[in-house]
Parts: C-alpha cells; sequence; structure tokens
C-alpha cells in the first residue's frame, strides 16, 4: 500500500519541466514518473514533453487513419505498412487479414542519439528481481475524450537504487489470418517512441516507481 506523499503539490510543482509553448501543435505527448521509497512516500515526479517519435508509430497510426489495406476487395497491403513496418503485402489471395496491436512501456538505463528508425533502448532494464532489474506491472492502456493514456508501475526488489535515463514506448502489431484451414497469427515489435530524461530518475532498493505516456489530439 503507498502512504500518503510525503511532499506538497507546491513541492510536486517545482518538480515539473514547464509545458511547452502556447503555439504548440494540436497533437501533444507527455511523460510522467513518480517515484516511492519503501514506505511509500514519494520522493521524486517528473513530466516532460515526449520528442522523439519514430517513423513506425507514423505507420502504425496510418492504420486508422487510411485504412489498412487498399480497399475491401484486395488483399494487398498499403505500401507504408510494407515499406517502414516490414509487414507481408499479402497473406492469402482469399482471405483478408485482421492487424491487431498491444502498447507497453520499456525502461533502460542507457542513452543514445535519436533516429526515426530506432527499434530499441540503448540499455533496456530486463524485467525480473535480481541486480539491476525491475519487476515490471503489467502495462494498462486508456483512453478519455481525445486522449491515450499508458501506465507501468515497477518494483525494485534489490537492495541498490537503480537508474532510470531512457523510456520507450513499444508495440507488439499481430497479423491473424488464415493458412488453409488453419488460423494463424505472426506477430512484429516495434519501438514508436525514444526519450531520455533530463536527468536520471533513481528507483532506491525496496522502491516503486510508475509511468505514464499520454498522448492528446486537440483542434
Amino acid at each position: 500500500m503507498v502512504a500518503p506523499d510525503a511532499v506538497s503539490e507546491e513541492d510536486i510543482d517545482k518538480l515539473i519541466i514547464p509545458d511547452d509553448l502556447s503555439d504548440e501543435p494540436t497533437f501533444k505527448a507527455y511523460i510522467e514518473a513518480k517515484v516511492y521509497d519503501k514506505e511509500g512516500h514519494i520522493i521524486d515526479y517528473r513530466r516532460q514533453p515526449m520528442k522523439s517519435l519514430t517513423q513506425y508509430f507514423l505507420a502504425l497510426m496510418s492504420i486508422p487513419l487510411i485504412g489498412t489495406y487498399s480497399g475491401g476487395s484486395s488483399t494487398s497491403a498499403t505500401g507504408i505498412l510494407t515499406n517502414v513496418l516490414g509487414l507481408p503485402s499479402q497473406q492469402s489471395s482469399s482471405q483478408n487479414a485482421n492487424i491487431v496491436w498491444t502498447w507497453s512501456i520499456q525502461l533502460g538505463s542507457g542513452s543514445q542519439p535519436f533516429s526515426l528508425t530506432l527499434t530499441g533502448l540503448a540499455a533496456p532494464i530486463a524485467n525480473g528481481t535480481r541486480s539491476g532489474e525491475l519487476s515490471y506491472s503489467a502495462t494498462s492502456v486508456s483512453y478519455n475524450g481525445s486522449s491515450i493514456y499508458v501506465f507501468v508501475a515497477v518494483i525494485n526488489s534489490t537492495s541498490n537504487a537503480i537508474s532510470v535515463t531512457e523510456i520507450g514506448l513499444m508495440s507488439t502489431v499481430y497479423i491473424q489470418y488464415y493458412s488453409g484451414s488453419t488460423y494463424t497469427t505472426s506477430s512484429y515489435n516495434f519501438l514508436l517512441s525514444y526519450d531520455t530524461f533530463s536527468s536520471a530518475i533513481s528507483i532506491p532498493a525496496y522502491g516503486v516507481a510508475s509511468f505514464q505516456i499520454s498522448i492528446s489530439f486537440t483542434g
């Protein structure tokens, strides 16, 4: 159970990185992090704009925006799915395929220059209880009006602090189709965003931290 916060709302306000300027676009994305000590008191809070979307995020968003296939009677995928995501152009000459995806948050202890084609974090922190590992909760994805929220909590079950310097929004894309009379699923993994924190986030021994990525469409 998490105890009442040990710092006031005024203290939290001082930890928040200022919002973007007034002329920012109608697409907004933010990263939030809260860190608790082993007694459940909040000891760190961050909020910063998420700036580094990869080409895979843009290609994934094309699925609901422009449709996954060239037409209801066609079995050929659009070029953005085959050229950018590397999905097969055709699963069957007589049957269409369904595309679904899940999102997750990956934390890391390294850093690297951003590029549109990044496929992973520099030094991902593994899910576990051994030295240097964090226990990840299941990622939850929710929406409210025009905003999407991706949330994960992690526990440091070790006796040493663990530093988090990078964060990525990950996606697994599933193609579901029939191969003959057999229902088959193929999966593909992508890094949708990559950002580093302005300074390392330290999760203390036996501490807990939560990370949330929020994406809003307005205008």
